[in-house]
């Protein structure tokens, strides 16, 4: 081993360091010194009677006759020029840079002290694997919940034709117990339901559910702050779970459940290859029978199976499963119309009138609309099919509305009635008489509004005589009213047939009888 006399700068460190209270190992890591090459400069320098501070006068050739007196030097490892390892990973990214061109530019730095170019680049690999560096992961039981979809698909006869079924595979952190199940689709409802189906089968619900960023489940995929779909949001609030998406581009966070669908692919669909299922309810049954096998199968290194690990350890952990199933619901926003409603598959739903052009979220189940406004609930109504149609809720509407609203042909009769039989018979009248009912109705409002500025007794008198009159509308009663005519007696009909009418200009019947008598005469 080449060796070289002992550096007096070294000397001179290693009394400093010392000095100051550090250890034989803290200065030779210091100074990058062995042990016994601190301890052999200090006895040196103890046998020369020097200590820290040395004199100004002391140079390095001083010290040396000080220390060595005449005597040969003692020798110490050789230490070779470390390459500059950030330099060569930045440099050897570039177009053309090779690690041997930059290991030839590192002898020509360093002829005599140059590692030679196995060591040069083992000294690289090892820097180039200090800068990523994989951590074992260590589930614990009960906390997490790997689900994806397996790429393979498998083909189905439906209904005469043959269709592709995605696989479903969902895998348990510390147990790796596994579950799989075949669906027509990835979508959202695939999505939800088949969750649902995993946790009955492990008879419980983990801490975490781990998703790749498929958007059934990931609105908007995020390496910190991803945005999970609303109803898979729901789904876990209802189970107790939470949902931790797996970073994108990061396959080692969901290891787990890529091992899984290695596992369900070779030794469930694998063995599916040559079958053929005229339903998807056959197809899961058969993986059902398939999946036995693969979590009953002993581990290779580990003592047991999947199952039996599962019984010990994790399923004791899992949460207990919700007494509901959780109730599938989609979810939309709507602006609020002027007419306070919001349509749902072509049919409106009611929300309060004050919310009147504001943005609002629905959550749409097959049997409910719920209608929510900054995170509250402000409506909910029975889902309709009809489409066009409205669903309101009284509540919901302006007090003039309200008001309006609650009288319909039915209760204007009522109160009709109870006003008096002449105002009932004005009232049937108009709703019969008009062409279109919604004229009768409103003529009926109109007549009810009189009731507001007259009493009850002259709105009866004048219908009596808009009855007589046959002038049974909304204009007569209203004139009669104002010009006070409600208040004069009505004339009967024989009154009004002995009305003599006397004018010069009328004969009367007394003429006519003397004219046909004269002509009878002359005949």
């Amino acid at each position: 081993m080449p060796t070289e006399r002992v550096p007096m700068r070294s000397v001179r460190d290693v009394l400093r360091l010392r000095s100051a209270g550090l250890s034989l190992r803290e200065i030779a890591r210091c100074l990058r010194l062995s042990k016994t090459a601190v301890a052999k400069y200090l006895e040196l320098a103890s046998s020369a009677g020097l200590a820290w501070p040395l004199p100004d006068t002391l140079d390095d050739s001083a010290l040396e006759r000080r220390l060595l007196g005449g005597l040969e030097p003692p020798s110490i490892p050789y230490r070779y020029a470390e390459p500059d390892c950030a330099h060569i990973h930045q440099e050897i990214k570039r177009k053309g840079v090779t690690l041997r061109l930059l290991w030839e530019e590192y002898r020509e730095q360093h002829p005599l002290d140059g590692l030679q170019f196995t060591q040069f680049g083992e000294r690289y690999r090892q820097f180039r694997l200090s800068l990523k560096r994989s951590m074992r992961q260590t589930h614990r039981a009960g906390e997490k919940l790997f689900v994806d979809y397996a790429g393979q698909t498998v083909p189905v006869l439906d209904a005469g034709r043959v269709r592709s079924a995605a696989i479903f595979v969902a895998v348990l952190g510390a147990s790796s117990f596994t579950y799989a199940e075949a669906t027509w689709s990835q979508g959202s409802h695939d999505w939800i339901a088949s969750h649902e189906r995993a946790f009955e089968f492990f008879e419980g619900v983990s801490s975490l559910l781990i998703p790749d960023n498929l958007k059934a489940g990931v609105t908007s995929a995020h390496r910190y702050e991803p945005i999970v779909n609303r109803t898979y949001e729901d789904l876990a609030e209802h189970y107790g779970t939470a949902v931790m998406p797996a970073r994108p581009y990061r396959p080692k966070d969901k290891a787990k459940v890529e091992s899984g669908v290695l596992l369900v692919s070779r030794w469930v669909l694998a063995r599916l290859r040559d079958e053929r299922f005229d339903s998807l309810a056959a197809l899961n049954a058969r993986i059902r029978e398939l999946l036995v096998a693969l979590n009953e199968r002993p581990f290779r290194i580990l003592p047991g199976c999947r199952r039996s690990l599962f019984e010990e350890l994790e399923r004791p952990a899992l949460r207990p499963l919700p007494e509901s199933r959780f109730v599938y619901g989609d979810w939309a926003t709507a602006r609020v119309g002027p007419d306070y409603h919001v349509l749902v598959d072509g049919h409106a739903y009611s929300v309060p009138h004050a919310l009147v052009r504001k943005v609002v979220e629905m959550r749409v189940t097959s049997t409910t609309v719920e209608i929510l406004h900054g995170h509250r609930r402000v409506a909910s109504h029975v889902r309709s099919s009809k489409v066009g149609g409205h669903s309101t809720h009284r509540e919901h509407m302006p007090a003039s509305h309200r008001a309006h609203a609650q009288w319909t042909p039915q209760t204007l009769l009522v109160w009709a009635e109870r006003t008096g039989p002449s105002t009932s018979a004005v009232v049937a009248r108009m709703l019969e008489e008009k062409p279109h009912p919604e004229q009768g109705y409103r003529a009926c409002l109109g007549l009810r509004s009189l009731s507001k500025k007259y009493a009850p007794e002259r709105l009866e008198a004048a219908c009596l005589r808009a009855l007589a009159i046959a002038g049974v509308s909304l204009r007569s009663v209203e004139s009669i009213l104002k010009q006070g005519l409600d208040s004069l007696p009505l004339p009967s009909e024989r009154e009004d047939r002995d009305i003599a009418l006397v004018h010069k200009n009328v004969r009367g019947a007394e003429y006519y009888r003397e004219r046909d008598e004269t002509e009878v005469g002359r005949c």
